[in-house]
């Protein structure tokens, strides 16, 4: 049941990065998309925050505000990546972040000691994001890939802020919540700039597929890794990148050539290798707890 729950949140996810592309072909600003990605979680969780009592105010207030700073900066570097570029190259681009966060870890690493589990990992990830940011793309892909990368790392920084934040017994929940709330007010602040365009029908159709595709991917995958192995979950996250490359084809026919396959299929190796290594730390370092 566990495999299934992260299987509909990845089908999720990769609806959602499709619901973005298409939007902003139909016209919708970048600020519109990200609105109506955080305006379904805040109103759902905030109501059933209020209906259950619970409580609003959390253990510290300063990770949160990293942990937003830097989640925010990723889903708006990420979305612009995915109205510009292949929705399969974009959505490889978005799932770099353990590879960043392996590179933090060999750079924190003490006594100059280098995990070459991580080196490898490290490595085979920057020959996959050449092979999908190869330079036969056009200029402005350029761009907007480096962009998209850009995000990874952001997500990266957001993602061992959550960590973090789990550690200080902040629910998930809370965590979703100001983060949408965030996502909401800098999409005010986008609007602001841009103004509102109405949008046409289509766009409010994937305007719609934007939220309501981000919220049940955001259930499903809390109740994935809330349900059982953080490492099968962490591994499984992976298909989306699949899901993604199916909808492309199938939306606008935009099929992979052998080298971004490759790149994509680095990606995916670095990540899964990276993921599992992080894994066997936490248990060794259970094991070795004195009680």
């Amino acid at each position: 049941m566990q495999s299934l729950w992260m299987l509909l949140a990845c089908a999720m996810f990769a609806t959602m990065g499709a619901c973005i592309k298409l939007a902003s072909d139909s016209g919708a600003s970048l600020a519109q998309v990200v609105l109506f990605r955080g305006a379904p979680s805040v109103a759902l969780l905030l109501a059933w925050a209020l209906l259950t009592h619970r409580s609003l105010r959390p253990p510290t207030w300063t990770l949160h505000f990293w942990r937003n700073l830097s989640g925010v900066t990723a889903m708006w570097l990420s979305f612009y990546a995915l109205s510009q570029l292949p929705l399969a190259t974009a959505t490889s681009l978005n799932y770099t972040s353990p590879l960043f966060i392996a590179g933090w870890l060999l750079f924190r690493a003490e006594g100059g000691r280098r995990d070459l589990i991580r080196v490898a990992a490290v490595a085979i990830g920057f020959v996959g994001v050449i092979g999908i940011l190869r330079p036969s793309i056009g200029q402005d892909q350029l761009h907007a890939g480096l962009i998209g990368l850009t995000g990874g790392a952001f997500s990266a920084v957001a993602m061992m802020q959550v960590r973090q934040l789990g550690r200080v017994g902040e629910p998930e929940w809370r965590t979703v919540l100001f983060f949408s709330s965030c996502v909401c007010a800098t999409s005010f602040v986008g609007l602001a700039h841009t103004g509102w365009q109405a949008p046409t029908g289509e766009a409010w159709f994937s305007l719609l597929g934007v939220g309501s595709a981000g919220l049940v991917g955001q259930l499903a995958m809390t109740r994935a890794f809330g349900a059982g192995s953080t490492l099968l979950t962490a591994a499984l996250q992976y298909t989306t990148i699949i899901f993604a490359t199916l909808l492309g084809a199938l939306v606008w026919s935009d099929i992979p050539d052998a080298l971004a396959w490759g790149g994509m299929a680095l990606v995916i190796g670095s990540g899964l290798l990276s993921t599992w290594r992080t894994y066997t730390e936490v248990r060794r370092k259970r094991r070795l707890k004195p009680l």
